[in-house]
């Protein structure tokens, strides 16, 4: 699978990690910054990381220091459906329920072998086929067409 996956400086040493993770899994990996631990501003990177989402439609992992300011920055863009997730459950509920395409993770409150774990589940659930979770997502959608005018 091809992930897309960015931070700030308050998950940099996380997403180096991570990123090794990925490629020794089999993934190819698109890093969209911040390359070092220096201080930048998220918002810069959840936006780069949103536009190619939406330009590749592949999977994107953001990282800061709690994932709260990614997942808020993130979803303002259409078509992004960011949770932040805390375990593998929320990782395995966001994928199934609400076909979420980017995961955010705080790198300074989720160690890394939880991280290692939730970004493994994320990956590997399919979306639900009931349809109440597609009626669900098309409602998001459409309250996004509705606002982003």
């Amino acid at each position: 699978m091809d992930i897309i996956i960015g931070c700030d400086h308050g998950a940099f040493k996380v997403k180096e990690e991570l990123k090794r993770h990925l490629s020794d899994n089999g993934h190819a990996v698109e890093d969209v910054g911040t390359g070092s631990d220096l201080s930048v501003d998220y918002p810069e990177y959840a936006a780069k990381l949103a536009k190619r989402v939406q330009e590749t439609g592949n999977t994107g992992i953001l990282l800061c220091g709690t994932g709260i300011g990614m997942s808020m920055a993130a979803n303002k863009f259409k078509g992004i459906r960011a949770a932040l997730c805390h375990d593998v459950h929320t990782a395995k509920m966001a994928r199934e329920h609400n076909n979420a395409n980017v995961l955010c993770l705080g790198g300074r409150t989720t160690s890394l072998e939880d991280v290692k774990k939730i970004v493994d589940v994320f990956l590997t659930t399919e979306t639900s086929q009931e349809e109440r979770h597609h009626r669900r997502v098309d409602e998001i959608s459409s309250i996004e067409k509705d606002n982003f005018k």
